[in-house]
């Protein structure tokens, strides 16, 4: 349901989850969580009932370059006051509860964040307290609880941990992100000729040296090395390094 305050809502406001932290205690702990929540772009930051008072100058400090996200945090006196814009609601917690709800991992809750907000909901994702969590009367009013894989033995997690985790999931769900990139100090890979012609300086010198022998291997041994060559993905750089190495082994043995 939408009414026309929604067309003042701001762009990032209706396409994020909007975390909400439920009786902080500790004002670095909530500056930890907003510096987590920007790490990952999240933006929609709700305190509720801060143990220590609003504005917190500790949470201010531990926030850093994030300090504008407690601008706009609250404080909220209550979870119904906190998240009573969202349409869905998800709640963390690592304690087993009596509440018959679905619990999903954060990979698979953030998925459902996704799915809803492209639909145009609006989400939250509740936070407990860092001594026990949220109790059944928070959880009682989210859709669904979230749990995070953790060592049964040792389940609590830090609260801008469980933040952190939870805005990495939204945001490897919501952006391309290759797995693996090759970074480069100011360089780029060599092209196939450059590789072919630091082959051809490699077997000039290595033939001089009488490497290659017997006469029957020679092919053989030549064709190892290319595959090789070609198999290392040289940066143009690093075949600078190789020739430069031999210029100077050639010109040290021919003194």
């Amino acid at each position: 349901m939408t009414d026309e305050s929604d067309a003042q809502v701001p762009v990032i406001d209706q396409v994020q989850p909007v975390f909400v932290l439920v009786r902080p205690q500790m004002g670095e702990n909530i500056g930890g969580a907003a510096r987590a929540m920007l790490n990952f772009g999240l933006e929609r930051l709700r305190v509720v009932d801060p143990r220590d008072g609003w504005p917190n100058q500790k949470a201010v400090a531990m926030a850093s370059g994030a300090g504008r996200l407690l601008d706009e945090a609250g404080p909220f006196a209550d979870v119904q006051a906190a998240i009573g814009d969202c349409d869905y609601v998800f709640a963390t917690t690592a304690r087993g509860r009596e509440l018959t709800k679905p619990i999903m991992t954060p990979e698979a809750a953030m998925a459902r964040a996704r799915a809803l907000v492209a639909a145009g909901k609006k989400v939250g994702v509740m936070f407990g307290p860092e001594r026990a969590g949220l109790e059944n009367d928070d959880v009682v009013q989210a859709n669904a609880i979230i749990t995070v894989p953790v060592n049964p033995d040792f389940p609590s997690l830090n609260l801008a941990q469980c933040v952190l985790l939870m805005g990495y999931e939204w945001a490897r769900q919501t952006q391309q992100v290759a797995p693996e990139v090759m970074g480069f100090n100011r360089t780029e890979f060599a092209s196939r000729i450059e590789v072919e012609k630091l082959g051809d300086h490699f077997e000039e010198k290595l033939d001089a040296a009488g490497f290659f022998y017997p006469p029957a291997k020679v092919p053989g041994m030549k064709q190892s090395l290319r595959n090789m060559w070609g198999r290392l993905g040289l940066s143009k750089a690093e075949v600078a390094t190789f020739h430069g190495m031999l210029r100077q082994i050639a010109r040290h043995l021919g003194k």
